[in-house]
């Protein structure tokens, strides 16, 4: 008999983690963090033993499906790690970037605490870099290539597709044996948006009796690719000729590099004003650096511009400031600046210090990229928030907001929709990794558009397969 339990992802966005058993063998799919409201689930148990768990398969490297993972291993798990190779050099970026803010989190509570006599009720952080480095050293890592068949074990394999989501990103097909009939589960992780700028298409999935499913924008249509570019420039171009400054909090992986490449293509045709272009997180420099080590795996554009100079990003308006020192430099350009900065949904990071220094001033614009989850600082300025709180500061909101999201990552209500209906065999869908409201939109639309029955997913439910 084959099971799947779900312990993170379910009537919510993040927290990615899903348990695949077949006979006696332990598959996990993604081990994430929760972010927004649900944060406070990662200090709570696995709901499962860490060391009982066989394999772990990872889809992409973004925190809410990998920011467990060194948790995982402190718990005991010794088995095999799945990830394309592209995925797991993000994934240690990544990791050692959470394990780093936690540890600075930690110390300021710590000093907080301390003052107070409460040191002793503080929860220590999940895992420290030196988790992280096990995690890497430790533990065996696999990386197999895209269309490739793989045996996991006996009667049970796999293919990685490309998920065209973020760089390395791919859905499972994965096949198993059960009273000598095959059968065939996939799970999604997050598929692409298909917009083209720097990943190729999402790849199809021709064929599974079950789909375990994303569903984070399953109840809206995004706009086309070529409106939300225009829309941007009239934001980027209008701000920075009133001599404002535009701030963007930006994931570190894939929403950087899209935009990178909008900003690089807009100076290449002189559409860009003067200006300078500041990306201030280390963790995308990192990421933006690997970028260029799998050229190949990005769009013909992205490969025409390292063929051009080496770098597939990089124009004279661009400067990377890693260091403090250098992120509080920003505070002395008073104008025409475009600063990109972390964290995308703006729960930490030096975009919190930008807004700090920026956001009370009207001359300047917010533009928000990517999904902010219910709970996020993010969140709460895109719902429109006339005030909001930076260290221990209310700052009132006056610069000018903008939501742009057809840049998303992440598939809209069609784009899963058409996915799905190129599935053969198809008969069970269930609904992971979107929020509630969502998740009843989609099923119902599902239900009209191709005559599927869908199940919504609940933290730690057993499905049989």
């Amino acid at each position: 008999m084959a099971t799947v339990h779900s312990y993170g992802a379910t009537q919510e966005v993040t927290g990615s983690c899903h348990l695949l058993q077949i006979g006696d063998v332990k598959i996990l799919i993604d081990c994430g963090m929760f972010q927004g409201e649900e944060e406070e689930m990662n200090e709570k148990p696995f709901g499962f033993d860490a060391k009982e768990i066989d394999y772990l398969l990872v889809t992409h490297a973004h925190l809410d499906h990998v920011g467990r993972i060194p948790r995982l291993v402190k718990e005991g798990f010794g088995g095999k790690i799945y990830a394309t190779a592209a995925t797991m050099e993000l994934a240690e970026i990544i990791l050692l970037d959470s394990a780093k803010i936690m540890s600075e989190d930690f110390q300021t509570k710590y000093r907080k605490a301390l003052r107070k006599g409460r040191e002793t009720k503080l929860s220590k952080p999940l895992y420290e870099p030196l988790d992280v480095d096990k995690t890497f050293k430790m533990i065996e890592w696999i990386n197999p290539e895209y269309d490739v068949y793989y045996e996991l074990c006996e009667g049970v394999s796999f293919i990685y597709r490309n998920a065209g989501h973020i760089l390395g990103s791919a859905f499972i097909e994965l096949s198993y044996m059960e009273d000598e009939d095959s059968h065939t589960i996939v799970f999604s992780g997050d598929i692409g948006n298909n917009n083209q700028l720097v990943l190729p298409d999402l790849q199809k999935c021709s064929k599974t009796e079950a789909l375990y499913v994303e569903t984070t924008y399953g109840d809206r249509e995004h706009q086309p690719i070529s409106l939300t570019i225009e829309e941007f420039k009239d934001v980027i171009v209008k701000t920075l000729d009133s001599h404002g400054n535009v701030l963007i909090p930006s994931f570190a992986v894939e929403r950087t590099q899209e935009l990178l490449c909008l900003l690089r293509e807009m100076y290449k045709s002189g559409e860009l004003p003067k200006c300078k272009v500041f990306l201030d997180s280390p963790m995308a420099t990192r990421a933006t650096a690997v970028y260029r080590n799998y050229a190949q795996e990005l769009t013909k554009q992205c490969q025409e511009n390292v063929k051009e100079d080496g770098t597939v990003f990089n124009f004279n308006s661009l400067v990377y400031t890693e260091t403090p020192e250098a992120s509080k430099g920003i505070n002395d350009i008073k104008s025409k600046a475009i600063i990109i900065a972390g964290s995308g949904m703006c729960n930490g990071g030096r975009i919190t210090h930008h807004f700090k220094h920026r956001i009370w001033d009207k001359k300047n614009a917010v533009v928000f990229v990517g999904f902010q989850a219910e709970g996020t600082l993010g969140r709460e300025i895109v719902e429109g928030a006339q005030w909001i709180n930076v260290f221990g500061e209310d700052i009132i909101v006056k610069a000018s907001i903008h939501t742009i999201n057809g840049f998303s990552a992440h598939a809209d209500q069609d784009g899963i929709i058409k996915w799905i209906s190129n599935m053969k065999e198809l008969k069970k869908v269930f609904l992971v990794h979107g929020e509630k409201e969502t998740q009843k939109i989609f099923k119902k639309v599902l239900k009209e558009k191709l005559q599927l029955d869908a199940h919504i997913v609940a933290y730690g439910e057993k499905i049989i397969l």
